[in-house]
């Protein structure tokens, strides 16, 4: 696979110039592999948070970008999908370098990053951004859509290309402004995303790009000149977010955690339960927030359905990024691995079954492994029924009814992604549609981004993708003219 080139990895890129930074410490990628570290990169503090404002504030408020016709947005954007595509290749190693990602799969995760871009140009050669309904009150009435303004991106570490271009890609259609502030872990994308933005001639100032650690971050969100932030990752940070969003009265698109559950109806068998169930907790070793992590099975199947479960997992062959035949590999972070073991010993402490799984595995023996994990007999009042584990675990919760697994469902602070198993579609649209959830498939974990993404609840505020996510970038106003024009 080919090796990420990155031009300026010393340097921010802010106002359409590579610039050093003037008080961030650099950032070290550590291989989750190896445990080695295999790359560095300038890390943002403060004053280049403000810097990054200040350059799109300034693009924004001259309004060359933002006022120019949609059409002209629409084509810069799609010089950068082209350029963005030629690179992929690169994007999909340095996803797994970074993230210890399958190279298998890389290919295809970063294919959908440049595909939230082609989709967005789709949405926005279609979107009306003005019209002139009829009114009573004025007979020249129109209803415009604006830019939101300056947007902070913030994004986190699991599928960094992906949940980047989700917020760019729209944003830049409706005419904002935007700085990129990757996780430390996970910032090669970005980078790559800023060379290609300075290739194909964005206008300085569009798009910046500020990797940094936590306390600039926090920095970059109080910044009282960003009009948006554009938030993926935990429900307690989202919190934050939407705590400093709420005292500016200031507009936020949060997408955070998930519980998700997955509902067993009573035609789908053990072995086919136990084969997509197991598939999925191990994509991206559980590093997904619409994760299936609570499987709500039928009492008298859960025994036969925990055995199934725990003889596909067993047979789940972990190793390096690099392995073409793994089909798991490392957790992202020593600190998600020790997250993971915690809750795992907390799982055992309230009384949880552990059927298989649990530890690290004896091969490979460096990197940040983890062995795919059941519970059984798990009460959905348990941590590790509420709480995101954010790793390869699996919790098995019987249920007496197909009314009380919906109730089990929805007994959650989240609600992101669901899944109803069953080979009847009419049954699983009547479930689906009383699960207090954003995305709910049958038969696994599955996402269309072209639609509306996102979830109810402690999951999220507002949606990426389709035109509810052009139109979490733009604000309606009303104008109410004497003639029309």
């Amino acid at each position: 696979m080919k090796t990420p080139h990155v031009q300026f990895p010393d340097q921010l890129y802010i106002g359409g110039r590579w610039v050093q930074p003037l008080d961030g410490n650099p950032l070290e990628i550590i291989s989750p592999d190896t445990e080695h570290v295999v790359f560095r990169v300038a890390g943002a503090g403060p004053r280049d948070m403000d810097r990054a404002v200040a350059a799109a504030r300034e693009t924004f408020d001259r309004g060359g970008w933002s006022a120019a016709p949609a059409f002209e947005r629409i084509e810069a954007l799609q010089r950068l999908a082209d350029a963005l595509e030629r690179r992929e290749p690169e994007l999909a190693a340095a996803w797994s370098m970074q993230m210890g990602g399958p190279t298998s799969i890389a290919p295809h995760i970063v294919r959908y990053g440049t595909q939230n871009l082609f989709d967005a140009i789709k949405i926005g050669r279609q979107f009306r951004f003005e019209t002139s309904p009829e009114s009573a009150i004025a007979k020249g009435a129109r209803i415009v859509h604006e830019p939101v303004g300056v947007v902070a991106a913030i994004t986190p570490w699991n599928t960094p290309y992906m949940l980047m271009t989700a917020k760019i890609a729209p944003a830049l259609i409706a005419g904002c402004t935007v700085v990129m502030k990757p996780a430390p872990e996970t910032p090669i994308e970005a980078y790559i995303i800023a060379e290609c933005a300075d290739e194909v001639g964005l206008p300085p100032g569009v798009l910046n790009l500020v990797p940094a650690e936590r306390h600039a971050a926090e920095h970059l969100m109080r910044n009282p000149d960003v009009d948006k932030i554009a938030f993926t990752g935990s429900t307690a940070v989202g919190r934050q977010i939407a705590q400093v969003c709420g005292e500016r009265v200031r507009r936020c698109g949060l997408e955070l955690g998930g519980k998700s559950a997955a509902i067993v109806l009573d035609d789908f068998s053990d072995a086919e339960a136990a084969k997509i169930l197991t598939s999925t907790i191990v994509t991206l070793s559980g590093q997904v927030c619409a994760m299936l992590t609570r499987a709500i099975v039928p009492r008298h199947r859960h025994d036969a359905i925990a055995e199934a479960i725990a003889a596909e997992m067993k047979q789940i062959r972990i190793g390096h990024s690099d392995d073409l035949e793994a089909q798991m590999g490392p957790l992202a972070t020593k600190r998600q691995l020790e997250r993971v073991e915690y809750y795992v010993a907390v799982g055992l402490k309230e009384g949880a079954a552990l059927v298989t799984g649990g530890a690290r595995p004896p091969r490979p023996d460096r990197g940040f492994f983890f062995e795919p994990t059941l519970f059984a007999n798990v009460k959905n009042s348990m941590t590790i029924a509420q709480e995101e584990i954010f790793g390869p675990v699996l919790c098995l919760i019987a249920c007496d009814s197909t009314d009380d697994a919906i109730r089990i469902a929805n007994d959650s602070i989240y609600g992101l992604n669901a899944s109803v198993l069953t080979h009847d579609p009419r049954a699983a649209a009547a479930v689906a549609r009383r699960l207090r959830a954003g995305n709910v498939a049958q038969n696994g974990m599955r996402a269309d981004f072209s639609l509306p993404w996102g979830g109810f609840k402690q999951s999220g505020i507002g949606r990426e993708g389709g035109e509810q996510g052009l139109m979490g970038y733009l604000e309606t106003k009303t104008m109410l003219l004497d003639t029309t024009m």
